[in-house]
C-alpha cells in the first residue's frame, strides 16, 4: 500500500516530548502513535466517542515499535495507519512516523486492538458491520 493510500494525521514534536539527549523520548512514540490511532477509528467510526464509555469498544492489546531515528525539537511527524490484518476479535494496525521534510522514517511498528464488552469485561467478536467499515477502509 503506497503512502498516498494511507491514513495520515501530523503532530509537532514539542518540547515536553524530549528526552536527556534532546530528541523524541521514545515512550512518546507510543503517545504519537496512540493519538493516531484514535483519530483514525474515528474517522472509520465517526459514532466512537473516545472520552465516552461505551457497551462495546476497542482495547489497545499489543504494540511493536522498530526505531529508526531520533526526532527532534518541532519536527512534524506524519504518521501513517493503516488495516493491517482483521481477525474474529481484533484487528492490527499497522503504522510508519515520517519527518516529511527530511523524507525519513523516525518509527514503524504495529499495535492490535481487540473488540471488547466493557460491560461484561471480556473479549469480545467485532460485530459485521464493523468488520465491514474496517475492510473498506483497508482498500
Amino acid at each position: 500500500m503506497s503512502t498516498a493510500d494511507r491514513w495520515s494525521m501530523v503532530q509537532r514534536i514539542r518540547f515536553g516530548d524530549l528526552d536527556a539527549m534532546q530528541h523524541l523520548n521514545n515512550v512518546e512514540f507510543l503517545r504519537f502513535f496512540e493519538t493516531a490511532r484514535i483519530e483514525y477509528i474515528t474517522s472509520v467510526f465517526p459514532e466512537h466517542k473516545p472520552g465516552e464509555r461505551q457497551r462495546f469498544g476497542f482495547i489497545f492489546a499489543e504494540c511493536h515499535i522498530n526505531y529508526r531515528a531520533p526526532g527532534v525539537y518541532q519536527d512534524d511527524v506524519r504518521t501513517f495507519i493503516w488495516v493491517d490484518e482483521i481477525k474474529r476479535s481484533s484487528v492490527r494496525l499497522g503504522f510508519e512516523m515520517v519527518v516529511d521534510a527530511r523524507e525519513q522514517t523516525l518509527a514503524e511498528g504495529w499495535g492490535t486492538i481487540v473488540g471488547y464488552d466493557y460491560d461484561h469485561g471480556k473479549a469480545r467478536p467485532i460485530p459485521d458491520d464493523l468488520r465491514t467499515r474496517l475492510e473498506d477502509a483497508s482498500r
